[in-house]
C-alpha cells in the first residue's frame, strides 16, 4: 500500500521478553528471531523501524543490542476487525469507470478505509455498498479495491480495482513507482529554487510514533523523493506541483517541513500558525480567516496517470483543486497585489 492514512493508531501488547541475565550481548532482530516463531527477520526489522518494538520501554534502533535483564515488548495495532465492512451509501464522485477499475475524487474529510476509531463513513464503506465483490488487498486486508491512499484530510484521485487481475496490476505499478501522481500544494514561504528535488529517508519520529520525520542520514526510515516545481509565488505562502518518486506516509507534507516550508493549515507538522509575514493585528486575523476558509492541510491530489491492467493504454486523469483550496489563493493573491 502507498500513503498511509492519518489515523490514531493505539498499540497493544503483543510479546514480551525478560532477557535472562546470563545473556551474551545481541543485536535486537537476532534475538528476538530466536523467541518469536514465524516472524522473519524483515518483518522483526519492519517493526524496530517503525517503532512498534522498545526496550525498557524506549524507542530503540535497529543495531541495538540486548544486555542482560532488558524488557523487550513488541507492540502492534489492533488486529484487524473481522467483521463485515457496513455498506453505506455515501456518494461517491466518479471521475472514470469501467469494467477494470473506477478512478474516485475523494473529499477532504473522508477516512479512505475503516480502521480502529473510523469503522464507519469511510471510502470504503462508499465503495462496497455502490459495486460488489470488489477484490480485497493481499493479506486479505478488509481493504476492498484499494491499491494506495491518501491522507483523511487530503483530496483527490484514487484508482479502485474492481477486479482481482486490476488489483495485481495497478499494485505492481505503483510497487515500481511507474504510477504518475501529481499534487498541488499551498506551502509557507517561497521555496530558495523555482524547481528542485527533495530527499531524506522518511520514517516514524522517534519521539512521537504517530508523525514523520526526515532521517538524512539514512539510518532509519525508508528512501523518498519529491520532484516540485513553483507554480504562483505569494510573498508568504507558494503554490507548488509536486510529483512523486515514492508513497511514503505523509511524504509531501514532511519533505516541505524538513526544507522549512510547512504546508499551510498543516496542524500536524506546524503549518497552522504564522510562519512568514509581519505581527500586525490586520494580517493575523487575515490569515486566520484563511485558516477558517480551509480548515485542513492544502493538499489536492490533482492528477493520476498509469496503464490500464487490461487495455495496455496509459490513462490519465486530472481534476480542478476543491473550492477552498482555489478561495484560499484568490484571497493571498488579492491580499499580495493590493499591499
Amino acid at each position: 500500500m502507498q500513503e498511509i492514512e492519518d489515523e490514531e493508531e493505539e498499540l497493544y501488547q503483543h510479546h514480551r521478553f525478560e532477557v535472562d541475565k546470563g545473556q551474551s550481548i545481541l543485536r535486537v532482530d537476532k534475538y528476538l528471531m530466536s523467541r518469536m516463531q514465524n516472524a522473519s527477520r524483515n518483518k522483526i526489522q519492519d517493526a524496530i523501524e517503525t517503532g512498534a518494538v522498545r526496550v525498557n520501554e524506549a524507542i530503540i534502533k535497529a543495531n541495538y543490542k540486548v544486555k542482560p535483564l532488558d524488557v523487550i515488548t513488541v507492540l502492534l495495532p489492533e488486529p484487524p476487525r473481522n467483521t463485515e465492512i457496513i455498506p453505506q451509501n455515501i456518494p461517491l464522485d466518479i471521475v472514470y469507470e469501467d469494467d477494470e477499475l473506477l478512478v474516485v475524487n475523494k473529499p477532504a474529510g473522508m477516512v479512505v478505509h475503516p480502521a480502529h476509531g473510523n469503522w464507519e463513513g469511510t471510502l470504503v464503506n462508499a465503495l462496497v455498498y455502490h459495486f460488489q465483490n470488489l477484490p480485497t488487498h493481499r493479506n486479505g486486508e478488509i481493504r476492498p479495491g484499494l491499491v494506495h491512499r491518501i491522507d483523511k484530510d487530503t483530496s483527490g484521485l484514487l484508482v479502485i480495482a474492481k477486479t482481482e487481475t486490476a488489483m495485481t496490476h495497478l499494485a505492481k505499478q505503483f510497487f515500481d513507482h511507474s504510477i504518475e501522481r501529481t499534487y498541488n500544494a499551498l506551502v509557507w514561504g517561497e521555496p530558495k529554487t523555482d524547481e528542485g528535488t527533495i530527499t531524506g529517508h522518511v520514517g516514524r519520529s522517534l519521539k512521537d510514533r504517530k508523525i514523520m520525520t526526515v532521517f538524512p542520514d539514512g539510518s532509519m526510515g525508508k528512501d523518498a523523493t519529491t520532484h516540485y516545481k513553483v507554480l504562483k509565488k505569494l510573498r508568504y505562502v507558494s503554490l507548488v506541483q509536486c510529483n512523486l518518486e515514492t508513497g511514503r506516509t505523509h511524504q509531501i507534507r514532511v519533505h516541505f517541513k524538513h526544507i522549512g516550508h510547512p504546508l499551510f493549515n498543516d496542524t500536524t507538522y506546524g503549518g497552522d500558525r504564522i510562519l512568514r509575514g509581519t505581527v500586525f493585528s490586520k494580517y493575523e486575523q487575515f490569515v486566520t480567516n484563511c485558516f477558517k476558509m480551509c480548515p485542513r492541510q492544502a493538499l489536492h491530489a490533482k492528477s493520476l496517470g498509469f496503464i490500464h491492467p487490461k487495455t495496455g493504454e496509459f490513462l490519465q486523469f486530472d481534476t480542478e483543486l476543491p473550492e477552498e483550496m482555489q478561495q484560499v489563493i484568490q484571497k493571498w493573491d488579492t491580499y499580495v497585489n493590493n499591499e
